[in-house]
């Protein structure tokens, strides 16, 4: 029997092309290899070779990336259970982030699994556990940690502050994810105490405020609402600061609120990490509320996935200003 002769009870045919040459040794033996027959197999000059304890590369040679990455999910996982996907920045190439490394260039794939799972690292597979696991993404058939988890997986293993920075900027320059799950997984792995990484989630709210005033002027003049005054600060005539909002209506007293300042610790207010300009913030909305203003707060997510019902919400807030009480004149400002 050579290394491409089918195994038995159970055909190699029910596997995709990549799983015929990655198998487990629980996956050997429902095919009728016992150990010693694998072990043998795996001899000098054989034609398999044993990637990771207990996995199998069903043919000599160098691994291939996508042998590598099947081999550490197979050697992490519980069959039927679904308990292992790549992460770190193994993940971000696979969810094609073009400042991550390529996968021929990784030494070591790190894998999330969960923190009673009892393997260690090993060869190319690097166990990171959780005590929750994320909903995997399935990527070229493997399960794949989202890119807000990756990406915080990732971080925590860097040191230089430009990769950080690049990493978490093409996360919202390419559409990969909003700055919000972002900041809740370097918060929830505690990595917002490391300078660096708040240097580089400043660059990450930065490029999510950018993006999201693009799809707010997008939505503006492609869903004919009318044009407002942008980025203006509001204050009464001759009294305090009331704060900027991202667009006025000064006819309407109508103002929007762009969601592109995530709390740090949505979980935790009272926590070290809470961002103390998330109540500030509040506080703001209210007093502009209690004047009269109508606040429109929009998420920079609800402007890319539902621009025809923020067009609408907006419409409608405009429509109804003559239905309210007139607000107080206010002083609007360039910001």
């Amino acid at each position: 029997m050579n290394h491409n002769t089918p195994l038995s009870p159970r055909p190699l045919s029910d596997l995709s092309d990549v799983r015929r040459r990655v198998l487990s040794a629980a996956q050997l033996r429902a095919r009728g290899v016992t150990a010693g027959h694998a072990a043998e197999r795996c001899g000098p000059g054989g034609p398999w070779q044993q990637i990771l304890p207990g996995v199998f590369l069903l043919h000599p040679g160098t691994p291939t990336s996508e042998e590598r990455l099947h081999a550490a999910v197979t050697y992490a996982g519980r069959p039927g259970r679904g308990e292992a996907m790549v992460t770190g920045l193994a993940a971000l190439a696979l969810h094609r982030f073009a400042s991550a490394p390529s996968l021929t260039a990784l030494d070591r794939i790190d894998v999330l699994v969960p923190h009673t799972r009892r393997l260690r690292s090993v060869g190319c597979a690097r166990l990171i556990r959780t005590q929750a696991l994320p909903g995997p993404d399935v990527v070229t058939g493997l399960p794949v940690a989202p890119v807000a988890r990756a990406l915080a997986d990732a971080v925590a293993r860097l040191s230089d502050p430009a990769a950080v920075r690049r990493l978490l900027t093409e996360a919202v320059r390419a559409g990969h994810c909003e700055p919000g799950p972002v900041i809740a997984e370097l918060t929830r792995a505690r990595l917002l105490s490391r300078p660096h990484v708040v240097d580089a989630v400043d660059g990450l709210l930065a490029e999510g405020r950018a993006v999201a005033e693009g799809r707010l002027y997008d939505l503006v003049r492609m869903y004919g609402v009318p044009e407002p005054v942008w980025n203006v600060d509001l204050r009464l005539p001759g009294g305090p600061h009331l704060g900027g909002v991202d667009a006025y209506w000064p006819d309407e007293a109508v103002a929007v609120e762009l969601g592109t300042r995530a709390p740090r610790a949505a979980a935790a207010h009272d926590g070290p990490d809470a961002d103390p300009e998330w109540p500030a913030s509040s506080r703001r909305r209210e007093q502009l509320e209690r004047l009269g203003i109508t606040v429109v707060q929009i998420a920079p997510e609800n402007l890319r996935d539902a621009p025809v019902q923020h067009a609408m919400v907006l419409r409608t807030a405009l429509l109804a200003s003559p239905d309210r009480k007139p607000a107080p004149y206010v002083v609007v400002l360039p910001r």
